[in-house]
């Protein structure tokens, strides 16, 4: 790979030049520049630019680590925003490069003060107010419990979602009730770690270890991941991995007009990515419906914790081939282990107009345990004026993009690729309406 390609130019002596601190040598020396990561790099896939696969920015992070590049590099600025962090590259890596790990030290470098994005700051500002997190959910009805029992089995609440998805960690204590779930608990700091704070992020971390001792189980994958990082793998669980280790996984069935279900699976990223958990989910959803793998399960939708919302238009791009897939499916249900991904399914499928409905894990084994869903469906074709059918817990995830209207050639957009979408014979409703 050429200085060129990679967006850094060596200056002379650059490869003796004393090193700045920002990374641990020990990571950053053990990428060997080979290119396995760029088949897996979403952003690299989009763009086909070197310098935006996990080899091209690692070459940033050494010209930032040595001095060549400046930390107001443009191209830093950049690519530390645009690379989505989804941890692709580090499974098919010969190398075991910890990619996320560095990007957490890039961003906590290079997002230092007015440097951090304006969202990302005044969303890590919420969430490290535990009364503030407390009072997201107050009025939203999540699971909670009084008592915290010394060893656990704990069940994380997460931070927004309790207040988005809060039929998440009821449907975990439904099907797990030896689930303690304290109301006052704070956020786990995965928030900081991937917005500028990976100090703070891992105090926080520790805070909730302290907090919750013994064994945490979270509904959210990338929360997990965050907290096994830093407490250690033996404490942390992600619901499926908890549900299926006990052995006695037996929820029954889950039938749409007298046939099994047809279910699809989005994986969480840093849950498959960083924890290797990727099987538990798809043998549960298999237990109690017709499991369909879509070819995308394993890739990033783009939602990426704060990346939908600091990224609007990219992370659409990646979704994009995602909700093709979805559709061309067939499915019912597609299910997410993540709320930021239930989120961006929810809001893209939405502005599709499709029949498909996302629910959680929980909440789609808590529904063959109980004997099945309300009929309850987003409608389509619906008459002018007349509202679509929307489950309450889904309008709550959707309510922070009710007015993120796409633009016509926006790839998320109801009708994008289709001939008569931007020429006029189209309406406006079925380009803009969400």
């Amino acid at each position: 790979m050429t200085a060129e390609a990679s967006g850094a130019t060596d200056a002379p002596g650059a490869a003796g030049a004393a090193s700045r601190g920002i990374f641990p040598p020990e990571l950053l020396d053990r990428c060997i520049s080979c290119g396995f990561c760029l088949p897996a790099c979403p952003t690299y896939a989009l763009s086909k630019d070197e310098k935006s696969s996990p080899r091209g920015r690692i070459t940033l992070m050494r010209a930032l680590e040595t001095g060549v590049l400046e930390d107001d590099d443009p191209t830093l600025r950049e690519e530390s925003s645009f690379c989505l962090g989804c941890r692709a590259c580090e499974p098919v890596c010969p190398a075991g490069v910890q990619y996320g790990e560095l990007l957490e030290h890039w961003r906590s470098h290079q997002w230092q003060g007015r440097r951090r994005p304006p969202l990302a700051r005044v969303l890590t500002n919420v969430v490290v107010r535990n009364w503030l997190v407390r009072r997201l959910g107050t009025f939203r009805g999540h699971a909670r419990t009084a008592a915290t029992s010394p060893q656990g089995p704990h069940l994380m609440l997460g931070c927004f979602e309790r207040a988005l998805f809060p039929a998440v960690s009821r449907a975990a204590r439904r099907l797990r009730p030896e689930l303690d779930a304290p109301g006052d608990q704070g956020c786990c700091g995965a928030l900081h770690a991937h917005n500028g704070d990976l100090e703070l992020g891992r105090t926080m971390a520790r805070r909730l270890g302290d907090q919750l001792p013994g064994t945490i189980v979270t509904t959210a994958g990338g929360c997990a991941a965050h907290l096994a990082g830093v407490l250690g793998r033996d404490r942390v669980k992600e619901f499926s991995e908890y549900v299926a280790g006990d052995g006695s996984a037996s929820f029954g069935e889950l039938r749409v007009d007298g046939r099994r279900a047809r279910v699809a699976l989005q994986d969480s990223c840093h849950l498959r990515n960083g924890m290797d958990v990727w099987r538990e989910p798809r043998e549960l959803i298999a237990a109690v419906a017709d499991y369909v793998e879509l070819p995308g399960a394993a890739q990033c939708c783009g939602s990426a914790g704060t990346y939908s919302l600091l990224r609007p238009r990219d992370s659409r791009r990646v979704l994009a081939p995602k909700l093709d897939q979805i559709e061309a499916a067939g499915v019912d249900y597609v299910v997410a282990v993540n709320p930021g991904c239930q989120r961006q399914l929810v809001t893209g499928l939405r502005r599709r107009r499709s029949r498909v409905r996302v629910l959680h894990l929980t909440e789609l084994l808590a529904a063959a345990q109980d004997g099945g869903l309300p009929r309850r469906r987003l409608r389509l074709g619906a008459r002018p004026g007349r509202r679509a059918e929307v489950p309450a817990d889904e309008a709550a995830g959707m309510a922070a993009h009710l007015n993120d209207r796409p633009l016509p050639d926006d790839p998320g957009a109801a009708g994008a690729g289709r001939p008569d979408a931007l020429d006029g014979s189209a309406g406006p409703d079925e380009v803009h309406r969400s």
